[in-house]
């Protein structure tokens, strides 16, 4: 039986005990003073009669007249005059139940009154014996009224009681389940702190556990910063602190063979044109000062973006990755504001030729740098702060303009819906985690992958149909399957409040399929729309669907503030994982985020996996799951 339980069964046995007790007392007090106040009256009232009759004419007329008459105003059951000789020479007696009491109440208080009498003279002699007894109906009658008004009263007590019982216990309960909550949260290794108590034991309690969150978290966030640290003394740049040429190349092939929403944008190339002038003009410390500011405004363009990245390619070339960029017009005008427009950059006299790219899935590396490398040339050529817009072989996408891209995603949506690819997620012995369901549509005949239609749909504000078309369909697999499956939502659907709410409505409607859901968001949107994750966190979680991070790297560090939120997995970007079998630089980096994400209850898992030596190596340095084109389901 729960604390609470037990507290009410206490305080209602109180209750029983403090009101039954006083109705008994009360009542057997009032029974005990009406007795004897009817016996005082018996006896009182024959002596009365019988000094009457005594100073009267003893003719039976005027006897028989003065009993009726006391018998008629004094509520009397009976009345007997009896000679000495036992004749009874006048009685009066009433049948009439004269009680609203019922019988059972009659029946457990019964009256013991003893009757009165007194002797009558006739002169010396003794004329009769009178015997006189009062109707106890008005008796029960009084009792019991006073019974009911305290009944009626104990019942109202008992309401102010019960209900002053609910505010107390109700004032215990809430920091009770918090308690417990926080104690549930602590044993899944979500670290929470919560508010403390006024009540004195459970606030010791609450401030131990919050001390031991609060240290977990100290410890969490010093572990992330070491790792972090790492991270940067293995992929960045010394003197920029932007990434280096090789993390660069493996983010960008990493995001070409993407089947996602990152899979289609921008590349763009700024060079420093004049950087040896600059460096005989201002040396080497301030060039280098020079160089740091330009990175972080290069960082604060790509951040605009999510998954955007930057890199330094080599002493005068940065780059940039900016997935979702459409519009080049639009893009051009964000550099002309957000790097241009700096005022160290005019002051300095650093002369800036940028060129840009579109890319899609399916294309290249070296064709886009190559394409990237010949528009630079010509922005230098025109000198100063030339932007130059290269085009690309790229393959041809179904649609050009905004609004065919919105009739054919609709028609699309409308006809025949959303397939979903199945990619397995295995741990070390090839059991299957997951599935993972990146999605389909049918346009213009043929089923195209979602690294074609999503950046579309992003731009025509369709996300949210989409991803909701995704989940009915993910419902629907595993309803039928039974087997588990993830799915992506993006940015903007997690920070739509009509899908979430959407969302709710569709997982409570489906309970059991809802808990073998997996859903997972970019580590870009979980770190730059951290209130919409931790919204979509808290609904989530009490439908038991697996929540998780994709392609985690480059931000890693700053997901320790998200340990509390009971994040089930994460996965490793695939520009970490590239040939990890050969190239034993970031084991460190990975072994460790295995380690401090083992120690929160978070499963890793690496994406991007090709071959089975990736596999292994992977596994040996503690990670619990890979997907990738090299990861299939063992045959049957």
């Amino acid at each position: 039986m729960s604390l609470i339980k037990q507290l009410w069964l206490a305080i209602l046995v109180l209750l029983l005990l403090a009101l039954g007790g006083s109705l008994f007392i009360g009542t057997l007090n009032s029974k005990q003073y009406i007795e004897q106040e009817l016996r005082i009256k018996n006896a009182d009232n024959a002596n009365a009669l019988a000094l009457s009759l005594s100073q009267l004419d003893k003719d039976p007329v005027t006897v028989e007249l003065l009993v009726a008459a006391q018998f008629d105003t004094g509520h009397y059951r009976r009345i007997e005059l009896v000679s000495p000789e036992g004749a009874i020479l006048e009685r009066r007696v009433s049948d009439v139940a004269a009680t609203e009491a019922p019988d059972w109440f009659v029946d457990l208080v019964e009256f013991d009154i003893p009757v009165g009498t007194a002797v009558v003279q006739d002169g010396w002699k003794q004329f009769a014996t009178i015997t006189l007894e009062t109707h106890h109906g008005y008796a029960y009658n009084v009792l019991w009224r006073s019974v009911v008004d305290l009944l009626m009263w104990f019942a109202v007590a008992a309401l102010i009681s019960a209900a002053l019982a609910w505010w107390i216990v109700r004032t215990i309960q809430r920091p009770l389940q918090n308690v417990v909550a926080q104690a549930r949260d602590i044993g899944q290794r979500r670290f929470t702190t919560t508010e403390l108590p006024h009540t004195r034991e459970l606030r010791e309690v609450v401030l131990a556990m919050n001390q031991l969150s609060n240290v977990v978290r100290l410890m969490l966030a010093e572990e992330t910063r070491k790792l972090d640290k790492l991270r940067r003394r293995l992929q960045q740049d010394e003197v920029t602190g932007v990434a280096k040429r090789d993390a660069l190349m493996h983010r960008l092939d990493a995001m070409l063979t993407s089947d996602g929403q990152r899979s289609a944008g921008h590349l763009a190339m700024v060079r420093v044109a004049n950087l040896a002038a600059l460096n005989e003009r201002l040396g080497y410390a301030d060039t280098n000062q020079l160089l740091s500011d330009l990175a972080s405004y290069l960082t604060d363009l790509a951040e605009n973006y999510d998954e955007g990245f930057v890199g330094r390619l080599n002493g005068t070339d940065f780059g940039m990755i900016l997935p979702g960029s459409g519009d080049p017009d639009i893009l051009i005008e964000d550099i002309k504001s957000q790097l241009y427009g700096q005022p160290g950059i005019d002051r300095s006299g650093i002369e800036l030729p940028v060129s840009l790219v579109a890319y899609a899935q399916g294309d290249t590396r070296g064709d886009l740098l190559s394409v990237l490398d010949g528009a630079l040339a010509k922005a230098e050529a025109r000198g100063g702060k030339a932007i130059e817009v290269a085009t690309t072989d790229a393959k041809h996408q179904p649609y050009r303009t905004h609004d065919e891209w919105r009739q054919a995603l609709t028609q699309a949506l409308a006809t025949d819906g959303v397939y979903l690819a199945h990619y397995p997620v295995l741990d070390d012995e090839d059991r299957l985690l997951h599935h993972e369901c990146p999605a389909r549509l049918k346009l213009k005949e043929s089923w195209q992958s979602a690294g074609v239609f999503l950046p579309w749909a992003t731009r025509v504000g369709m996300s949210r149909d989409i991803d909701l078309a995704v989940v009915d369909s993910a419902l629907r697999t595993i309803a039928q399957d039974n087997r588990p499956l993830g799915i992506n939502l993006s940015s903007e659907s997690i920070r739509d409040t009509g899908f979430v709410a959407a969302l709710r409505q569709r997982l409570q409607a489906q309970p059991q399929q809802a808990s073998q859901l997996w859903i997972e968001v970019p580590e870009s949107v979980a770190v730059r729309h951290m209130v919409a994750f931790r919204t979509l966190s808290q609904e989530l979680r009490q439908f038991g669907c697996k929540l998780g991070i994709e392609h985690v790297g480059p931000e890693f560090a700053k997901l320790n503030s998200l340990h509390d939120l009971g994040l089930a997995y994460i996965k490793i970007d695939a520009s970490l994982i590239q040939n990890i079998n050969r190239e034993d630089q970031t084991h460190p980096f990975l072994r460790g985020i295995a380690t401090l994400s083992h120690s929160i209850g978070v499963l890793v898992i690496a994406e991007g996996v090709t071959n089975r030596e990736e596999r292994d190596t992977l596994f040996d340095l503690g990670f619990d799951g890979v997907t990738g084109p090299g990861v299939r389901l063992p045959d049957a």
